[in-house]
């Protein structure tokens, strides 16, 4: 078994640098500018999706095409096209737009995402004992650490219920021992990291201290269970009268007893909802409450909602603390993919604490990777030279003294880099006067400069650290040249050469028919006393649209004329002067119908009838004509032996 293991190992090992290498080995050149297999299999994977299959017919017909793309890239770039100053500001433009969320979105949004919805897929038993904070100061922070570590070393899974009764802040669960019982994830906004320490622990174990916005938890996880995710539920609610008591209780009882025979009868929920039910909010909408998961509800209705095994499925009747339910079971999906999830996932994970608390980290890890170093005795040197000017909104900061401020990667930022930064941000200076001094405020505006410096450089890195935003970007840099070198060489020609076109026209001039066609017209008409369908339609017969519509007043009578192929005449037409549709009223009263009044034989376009088209058809040979002078102007060249190896790779 060990030797399997080592062997399969081995291979993998080989297997890697191998697969490396046929990404970057040369598919094929365009005037000695390679195309590797990786950028070609990116592309190719991409536009064909799941019909992907690397097939031979598949890649060759894919391979024509990306060829004809990269000759007409190579055009542009002898164009010159690469050094204009409006599609650079263009390209650069799509990068902003791509760069300002992809780092975070690959470093922490998507992380946290994943690591959310792995946890959703169980729920988890525990109990805790919490110790509250009195205050944010970190003497009184320290304090109750402190006293929670001394606790956590006399705790065992055995005394832990008896010790979190005497001990545990927390009044909710303090008389039940500290048992919260089965929790989803994500726990409320603040708790991410208990959620993080109680997924990641085994049972059986005392763990902690664990901060949070409710203070320090101690806890031990009892279980786990396949998550619940969550049920759509109706319910008929019969409420307990708070000063009846037991007679009231049993009054109650009774009239949901009479609800369930009611259904037991055959009655409908919906009806039986809005006559028993005293939840005034869903009563007349067939008791409906909605989609809800664990720890919403009272426990014995959650308990009761989940136990249903069938969508339709009605309980009995329930007990809570309100009164008495019957509940009906609409659906339950389960936990959905997590595709399906993403966007949910996403806002949840953004509006919660641990996504500020994992963008911190991030930028740390960036800093540390860069090599940022920052030069704090120049900046104390900067801000010696600040007054209370520094909080006027109308301040235009000088530099005199361009020290560095800061170092990262290969890049240095000075003094007139930051006093820029303060003239933009003159709001957020004015609206620290209050609370902070110069020197204060300098600083937080220094370390949030700073935070963005680091971002800005690891944005500039992109295309060094993730392969595919460079795709991405190849992709946006030579589609751009693409449509200008088309625009320039093709379709501005298609659309400016008369005498080209005519002469396309007069080649291809038996392609441009006219396929017989009726002249219908479409009658919408208002009935009255005095005004018939029959009339109209007997003097519509002798007089064209305007002069009808003249006739009759166009407030009682509309009439369209339009031209239509055989193959599109309106459902209950014929091509026969004549033939009409049945007239049909809609809820205004007014008539609609259709009826043939000419046809005329087939015959052939003039240009201007066919112009469209024809530009069309004429830009399509520009382009053929293009891409073989292309191709006699630029040399392509395949590697057939890596052409091979990538065909049903």
């Amino acid at each position: 078994m060990i030797k399997c293991i080592f062997g399969l190992a081995l291979t993998l090992l080989c297997a890697l640098p191998l697969t490396a290498q046929e990404d970057s080995e040369v598919l094929f050149t365009v005037d000695d500018t390679p195309v590797t297999v990786g950028e070609f299999r990116y592309i190719y994977t991409k536009t064909n999706g799941e019909e992907a299959t690397f097939s031979r017919e598949s890649i060759m017909e894919y391979l024509e095409l990306y060829e004809r793309f990269k000759l007409k890239v190579a055009r542009a770039h002898d164009m010159g096209l690469d050094t204009v100053v409006a599609l650079q500001n263009e390209l650069e433009g799509y990068r902003k737009q791509l760069a300002d969320n992809y780092l975070i979105d690959r470093e922490v949004t998507d992380p946290l995402v994943d690591e959310l919805y792995a946890r959703q897929q169980e729920d988890v038993d525990f109990s805790h004992i919490l110790f509250t904070l009195p205050s944010d100061r970190p003497e009184d922070t320290l304090a109750v650490y402190q006293r929670a570590e001394q606790i956590k070393d006399q705790l065992t899974v055995a005394n832990f219920a008896q010790q979190a009764q005497q001990l545990s802040e927390d009044t909710y669960s303090k008389e039940q021992g500290g048992r919260i019982g089965y929790v989803s994830a994500p726990l409320p906004p603040g708790m991410h990291r208990l959620e993080e320490a109680l997924w990641s622990a085994v049972e059986g174990k005392v763990y902690g201290p664990v901060r949070t916005a409710a203070g320090y938890h101690l806890f031990v996880r009892h279980g786990s269970r396949p998550a619940y995710g969550q049920v759509e539920i109706a319910h008929i609610l019969v409420r307990k009268d708070p000063e009846g008591g037991a007679a009231g209780a049993e009054q109650a009882r009774a009239k949901a007893a009479q609800a369930t025979a009611a259904l037991a009868s055959g009655r409908s929920f919906e009806e039986v909802a809005a006559e028993f039910s005293e939840d005034d909010k869903t009563k007349n909408q067939g008791g409906y409450i909605g989609f809800f998961g664990i720890n919403r509800y009272n426990k014995d209705f959650e308990e009761a909602a989940f136990a249903l095994v069938e969508d339709g499925q009605v309980s009995e009747v329930i007990e809570s603390p309100v009164g008495f339910h019957i509940l009906k079971r609409i659906s339950r999906p389960g936990v959905q993919p997590l595709e399906e999830q993403r966007p949910l996932l996403e806002a949840a994970v953004r509006q919660d604490p641990r996504f500020a608390e994992a963008q911190r980290a991030l930028l740390q890890e960036l800093r540390r990777q860069y090599g940022t170093d920052v030069m704090d005795q120049n900046f104390a040197t900067y801000t010696a030279t600040l007054d209370s000017s520094f909080f006027d909104v109308r301040k235009t900061f000088t530099v005199e003294d361009d020290l560095p401020l800061m170092r990262i990667g290969d890049k240095t930022l000075k003094v007139s880099d930051f006093s820029a930064y303060l003239t933009r941000n003159a709001r957020q200076r004015a609206g620290m006067q209050r609370g902070l001094d110069v020197g204060e405020a300098a600083r937080s505006l220094f370390d949030t400069w700073v935070e963005q410096q680091v971002q800005a450089y690891a944005e500039e890195q992109l295309e060094v650290k993730f392969p595919d935003f460079r795709a991405l970007m190849r992709e946006y840099r030579e589609g751009i040249l693409l449509f200008e070198a088309t625009k320039l060489e093709v379709w501005d020609k298609a659309g400016t050469d008369t005498t080209g076109l005519e002469a396309y026209f007069t080649a291809h001039r038996d392609q441009y028919q006219y396929a017989p066609r009726a002249r219908v017209q479409f009658f919408r008409i208002r009935p009255s006393d005095s005004l018939t369908v029959e009339d109209v339609l007997t003097y519509a017969a002798d007089h064209d649209a305007e002069e009808t519509m003249e006739y009759f007043g166009r407030q009682d009578v509309a009439v369209e004329e339009e031209l239509y192929e055989a193959d599109r005449l309106p459902e209950g037409l014929a091509m026969e002067v004549g033939s009409q549709t049945a007239a049909e009223e809609d809820p205004s009263g007014t008539v609609q119908l259709y009826r043939v009044v000419a046809t005329e034989p087939a015959r052939p376009k003039e240009l201007q009838e066919a112009r469209g088209y024809v530009i069309a058809d004429y830009q399509d040979q520009l382009e053929r004509e293009w891409v073989e002078q292309l191709r006699q102007t630029y040399a392509v060249k395949v590697n057939k032996k890596v052409l091979n190896k990538l065909i049903a790779s």
